[in-house]
């Protein structure tokens, strides 16, 4: 059994959502500097320019990407054959997220469902964090995680299709969800595509597609396929940088698959922002 300090785990977390917050990963800029050189508006080719001027000075002096620096979302693979020792690998994530949102100056943005009170003092610093975890074989713990902002989140969409719909009937959804989305996710957006299993498992599969390197091609070739018709029709509704109009809504399509039940094709569409924020480490 191999173990892992509490501590140790609590210091690599922080560190990891504390320069997420102020440097956008390889992926996330390789797209938006590829958006840039191939926009054919000028009005949203100028905008992509201020997107990638802000990540620059955003990196440079070490300040948040984005004023909103979102909810902590980890998807956590725990190996059968690991041990947290001097505490549980919850609350060491829960402990991390705080730190690094308070000495980060990082904004806390967990409210109370309906009164809309701040929980920063009663529950945490923007906690709880959203946790995801999955035992799997080995003894290492593999970690990623997302800020999620609320522009991106609050466009987001699930439904429950009738398997005849098929993928005609998919694509038409998630058409119509970026469609009525229009500039409120700040786009140029990535697109997480959750497929099958239940109504619950899609959701969750749709977020998860987010983490995947943006434009990277999917394992499934039928699925690559569909990934790139859908990211065409999307790019050409014409919403544009910040819905400023362009060819360039969309930076990426990702779609995530699981088996369903013989009555119900389930699908979900979760959409993250420009400022895709996003990281993985494994211990």
């Amino acid at each position: 059994m191999r173990e892992i300090k509490y501590e140790d785990l609590v210091k690599s977390v922080k560190a990891m959502v504390m320069h997420t917050a102020t440097n956008l990963p390889k992926d996330a800029l390789d797209a938006l500097n590829k958006a840039y050189e191939e926009e054919e508006s000028e009005v949203a080719k100028s905008v992509l320019k201020q997107i990638l001027d802000n990540a620059e000075l955003a990196k440079k002096e070490s300040r948040p990407l984005c004023q909103d620096t979102g909810l902590a979302v980890y998807f956590i693979k725990v190996g059968e054959d690991v041990k947290v020792v001097g505490g549980s690998i919850r609350d060491a994530i829960n402990e991390a997220t705080e730190q690094a949102y308070k000495e980060g100056y990082l904004r806390a943005s967990t409210c109370e469902c309906f009164d809309r009170h701040n929980l920063k003092d009663e529950v945490g610093y923007n906690l709880p964090a959203v946790i995801h975890f999955d035992l799997v074989p080995g003894d290492k713990i593999d970690i990623e995680y997302a800020a999620k902002g609320g522009g991106s989140e609050n466009v987001s969409r699930a439904t429950v299709l009738a398997p005849a719909q098929g993928k005609e009937g998919v694509k038409a959804f998630v058409k119509e969800c970026i469609s009525n989305a229009g500039p409120n996710p700040c786009p140029p957006i990535i697109v997480g595509v959750g497929i099958g299993g239940t109504f619950e498992v899609a959701a969750k599969s749709s977020k998860h597609a987010l983490f995947r390197e943006a434009g990277s091609k999917n394992e499934d070739p039928d699925l690559d396929k569909f990934e790139a018709e859908i990211l065409e029709e999307l790019n050409n509704l014409g919403i544009g940088a910040m819905g400023m109009g362009g060819t360039k809504t969309v930076l990426a399509v990702h779609i995530e698959k699981n088996p369903c039940h013989i009555a119900s094709l389930p699908v979900s569409v979760n959409v993250q922002c420009h400022s895709s924020r996003h990281a993985h480490i494994t211990l």
